[in-house]
């Protein structure tokens, strides 16, 4: 149990005071365009596309190219991605999935023959779908050559750029899996030792794989000599890919899905993704007066952490891969008929104990699930692993001059993924093999060439029929969580948008984790900045505290198109190397 806490709490949020009335960053404003991303030079990559007259697609896939490099540990071309869009000239919501399968020799059988998912190396990886979705965005909805978007990634790769700190703190921190794999030291290790803060990272077989793609598109990447060295590289320690699975990848437009939330618009992402947590519980909430009930309050914090153990039953009942599974009843689980339900089962004087039974949508009918008894309330605070919680997934976000919006949330899945760097191609593999579970009994139990269940789900949101939010965040299991807490900041208690990414935030892990073997934490994650009151509340209300030193809500970026005067107004989580530019 510890480390499935210990996993959780590495994602997690950033700043250290209670609701304090002004924020510690600005917000950020601007008219013509604005970036809000993990690393400064990904946001002025964006903002350099914008400037050179591409929309916000095309300066979306360029800031992401460019967080591959100065987020290695958290994205790049050998990850995942989900993206969502909403273009301003036709008011539509497109979304773009960028999820690869398993090989097809990866069966159940097979690694629970070898003791289960392992968390790196060759037999953690899925065929790389990212760049599969960045491209068809460009190719779909990108108004620029490929070429001129991949030039920043390009030149980076090729001139250089220098190691942050928080960078350092995460090659240090996983310096013992990243020292397995000769391919990543070559690259990221000098005289035996991770890279430092100021050090210059210089990445030429990188900057040669981006030219190949820049002139053959996914074809370069999925179908000939990159797929030839990434799967000999694979199949060399010990994996079990073929050709033939990077070569019958495809990413694909789907429908997003969505939910009306006080007349606000919130789209999300359909299955694979986890994006239906969020909008479960928006609807869940939607029955109750959150503003009456206090900002940050026991009682609104209760409510919170109980609508969404709900929805992330659901979520492991019914979600996974949609061409593996039975039909999803994803329109019956967002109905306003099925949140009443569900609804029913909040007893606002006590917690539901772990996770709670999952509903039939179908039927619209409930288990009554077992409830806590008061708990103590834990004196003791313990800090964080800043170095593992900076390491992991990443988000950006794009708003043009026309009011295109783009959201999109990208991952390894793990820090720096499998650990391993493709020889003489220069990009990390990811490790998403760990999402997979294999008990025959689960929905997102593995199988060959299947997509497993993504927490990954960015978001955004229209309101009277005009752009509005775009945000998302890292986090595994938590991304709905903090996205969820995030939105309820600005709509219902009218935050601006950097002082709602600041206020602290709960966590549960009452449900079974995504990480292989799916453990069930059964604590709240609880900021120490709340007050005592609270927390001693929480506690008498059965929730199993586990206080932590943790700062803000999650990783969330955000930008608000203002709903009267269209000013762009942006903000990132005071939290690593998370930057908004405007223009």
């Amino acid at each position: 149990m510890r480390k499935t806490i210990g996993v959780l709490c590495s994602i997690l949020l950033a700043g250290t005071a209670a609701a304090q009335d002004a924020p510690w960053r600005p917000t950020v404003m601007s008219l013509n365009g604005m970036v809000a991303s993990g690393h400064p030079l990904a946001s002025e990559a964006g903002i350099r596309i914008l400037r050179e007259g591409g929309n916000a697609i095309d300066a979306a896939i360029a800031a992401w190219l460019v967080q591959g490099q100065v987020e290695p540990g958290m994205t790049g071309i050998g990850g995942d991605m989900f993206i969502l869009i909403y273009l301003a000239k036709t008011n539509e919501v497109k979304f773009i999935n960028g999820t690869g399968p398993a090989p097809m020799a990866a069966t159940a059988e097979f690694y629970r023959s070898r003791g289960g998912m392992p968390r790196d190396g060759a037999l953690s990886v899925i065929v790389p779908g990212a760049l599969g979705g960045a491209l068809l965005a460009l190719e779909k909805y990108g108004s620029l050559p490929r070429d001129r978007v991949m030039a920043p990634a390009i030149e980076l790769a090729e001139r250089g750029f220098p190691i942050s700190d928080e960078l350092a703190r995460q090659l240090r921190s996983a310096r013992e899996r990243l020292a397995k794999f000769p391919s990543t030291t070559k690259v990221w290790f000098r005289n035996g030792e991770p890279l430092g803060a100021g050090d210059i990272l210089v990445n030429r077989d990188l900057a040669r794989t981006l030219r190949q793609i820049a002139s053959g598109g996914a074809d370069a990447f999925y179908r000939g000599p990159i797929a030839q060295r990434s799967v000999a590289f694979i199949r060399q320690h010990g994996g079990i890919h073929t050709e033939a699975d990077w070569a019958n990848y495809r990413a694909h437009e789907d429908q997003p899905i969505s939910v009306t939330y006080r007349g606000i618009e919130v789209y999300e992402c359909p299955p694979n993704s986890q994006g239906h947590v969020m909008l479960q519980a928006l609807k869940i909430l939607e029955g109750f007066n959150l503003k009456y009930m206090g900002h940050n309050s026991a009682p609104y914090l209760h409510l919170v952490t109980e609508a969404l153990k709900l929805a992330f039953a659901d979520r492991n009942a019914y979600v996974s891969d949609p061409r593996f599974v039975p039909p999803i009843p994803m329109r019956e689980l967002l109905s306003e008929e099925y949140a009443a339900v569900r609804r029913a089962l909040i007893d606002p004087r006590r917690a539901i104990e772990g996770e709670p039974p999952p509903g039939d949508p179908l039927k619209l009918t409930t288990k009554t699930p077992a409830y806590s008894r008061p708990q103590p309330n834990p004196g003791d605070v313990e800090d964080w692993d800043e170095a593992t919680a900076l390491a992991l997934t990443t988000y950006l976000a794009v708003v043009d001059r026309d009011r295109n919006m783009v959201s999109i949330t990208s991952s390894l899945l793990s820090g720096f993924g499998s650990g391993m760097v493709v020889e003489g191609a220069g990009f990390f593999l990811n490790n998403r093999m760990a999402y997979f579970s294999l008990d025959p009994g689960n929905v997102n139990v593995l199988a060959p060439g299947k997509r497993t269940r993504h927490t990954i789900n960015p978001a955004l949101a229209l309101k009277d029929g005009k752009p509005y939010l775009v945000f998302g965040t890292p986090g595994a299991d938590t991304q709905p969580q903090t996205q969820l807490q995030f939105f309820l900041n600005v709509v219902e208690f009218g935050m601006g948008i950097q002082q709602a990414l600041e206020q602290p935030a709960v966590i549960s892990t009452s449900f079974r984790s995504s990480y292989y073997p799916q453990e069930i934490g059964g604590t709240l994650l609880t900021p120490a900045a709340l007050p005592v009151h609270v927390r001693e509340e929480l506690a008498s209300l059965g929730h199993k505290l586990d206080v932590r030193n943790l700062r803000g809500v999650g990783r969330v970026k955000a930008i608000m198109v203002h709903p009267v005067t269209g000013a762009l107004l942006g903000g990132v989580s005071p939290v690593g190397d998370s930057y908004v530019i405007g223009w």
